[in-house]
């Protein structure tokens, strides 16, 4: 199965929640699931193995999680497929579930235990039909390309005041800009903004666990470079900070992984640079957005390498993979930004070009962000690579982002 984050944001491009979208074959492979066999383990609810996997504690602790339900899965013990905090988690419905009395009582009970519900894909022919349903609903996710948000505001502010609009299918930034003017909603999702940052809080603080790791082991003695290299890559804020240092000392050198900076720096340079660097406090113990989305991309890149035949070469695509956000962090052009920290010809193509054998697996991470399954079904159809080689690869990747930050790695 493929399973992805997408990110649901407030009138200041905010992540304020995600949305589990999933996919559970490759459907250009098996067609059949498309009709007949759609509803093959519908009774299970789909993603919350990705909940479980990341720790939903890495997120901020204001943001939900929309998980979809079927006529089926509605039904299913939600509690005991994940432990996460109720109210963190948003039942997400579509007319697949009809407004009768069976279905009605089950969100009722679902609401008193204290999950929040929400509703998709509902027609405007519908609406009085589901006046019992949307009573209980705390969200209702519109598509503007299908729906006047405007008229739906009136509608909904009259007859249910409790209700949250979310406008969803949003594909220019005009559009959205748009919706924001008629003030009618409370969380906004599209196409055109996929990258999960929070706007103006663009800096990447360096982790606790890190820093105590760290200067514990370069304060022995002879500590192990490659040990120490490997701490830094788990903190984008670390590497940044080294590879910058680093290309100051090797102004013509190309640095191939965080390894190879480490040992150029040499024992001596890199416990004098972490003893400082552990002076400063952090301001926060929680992970910024953009911090998680340049550690997983990193991971994801490194654990797909064996998959795409760059096995060789998992130490470069985990630095790409960590520096494919690197000119929003820094506020400049991608070209700008990797001049500061020299990388390998390989990074800079894939990151400044699209070009190069990086290239290829970088679109492939970006697609499956992006939850577009039929173009990563294709890549997958033309590497022929296996659905589950993908999904071991992204679901080790949340379970080393947990580890991070519940001090395990």
């Amino acid at each position: 199965m493929l399973v992805t984050l997408i990110p649901l944001f407030d009138e200041n491009m905010k992540v304020s929640a995600y949305s589990l979208f999933t996919q559970k074959k490759n459907f250009l492979l098996y067609p059949s699931l498309l009709g007949s066999g759609k509803n093959d383990g519908a009774s299970r609810i789909e993603g919350l193995e990705l909940i479980k996997n990341m720790g939903i504690q890495t997120l901020a602790p204001a943001q939900e999680i929309f998980v979809s339900l079927n006529n089926i899965s509605v039904f299913s013990d939600i509690a005991s497929e994940c432990d996460a905090p109720h109210g963190r988690l948003v039942l997400l419905i579509d007319n697949g579930i009809p407004p009768i009395e069976m279905y009605i009582n089950r969100l009722h009970e679902l609401k008193n235990q204290g999950y929040r519900l929400a509703i998709r894909k509902l027609p405007v022919s519908h609406y009085e039909d589901y006046r019992e349903v949307l009573a209980l609903m705390d969200y209702i996710l519109l598509d503007c390309e299908q729906v006047d948000i405007t008229k739906a505001r009136i509608y909904f502010n009259k007859l249910y005041p409790h209700l949250k609009l979310c406008a969803s299918n949003i594909k220019t930034t005009d559009v959205f800009e748009a919706l924001k003017l008629d003030n009618s909603c409370t969380l906004f999702e599209g196409s055109f903004y996929r990258l999960p940052v929070t706007k103006g809080n663009n800096k990447v603080a360096p982790l606790k666990v890190n820093y105590i790791e760290l200067m514990n082991l370069v304060n022995t003695y002879d500590f192990d470079l490659t040990k120490a290299a490997d701490i830094i890559g788990r903190d984008t804020a670390l590497v940044i900070s080294l590879l910058k240092m680093v290309n100051h000392m090797a102004v013509n050198s190309e640095i191939t992984s965080i390894r190879h900076a480490a040992a150029m720096l040499g024992q001596k340079e890199l416990k004098r640079w972490i003893n400082t660097a552990v002076i400063h406090e952090l301001c926060s113990d929680k992970p910024t957005e953009i911090t998680r989305l340049s550690l997983l991309r990193a991971k994801f890149a490194e654990n797909l390498a064996p998959a795409f035949n760059l096995g060789s070469k998992a130490s470069g695509l985990f630095l790409m993979g960590l520096f494919s956000v690197l000119d929003i962090i820094l506020e400049k052009t991608m070209a700008e930004a990797l001049s500061l920290v020299k990388v390998s010809r390989e990074i800079k193509e894939a990151l400044v070009d699209g070009k190069g054998e990086f290239a290829e697996l970088l679109d492939f991470i970006k697609q499956y962000e992006a939850g577009e399954w039929q173009e990563v079904s294709r890549l997958m159809l033309l590497k022929q690579i296996d659905i589950q080689v993908v999904h071991d690869a992204y679901m080790n990747s949340l379970k080393w982002y947990r580890d991070l930050f519940s001090g395990v790695l």
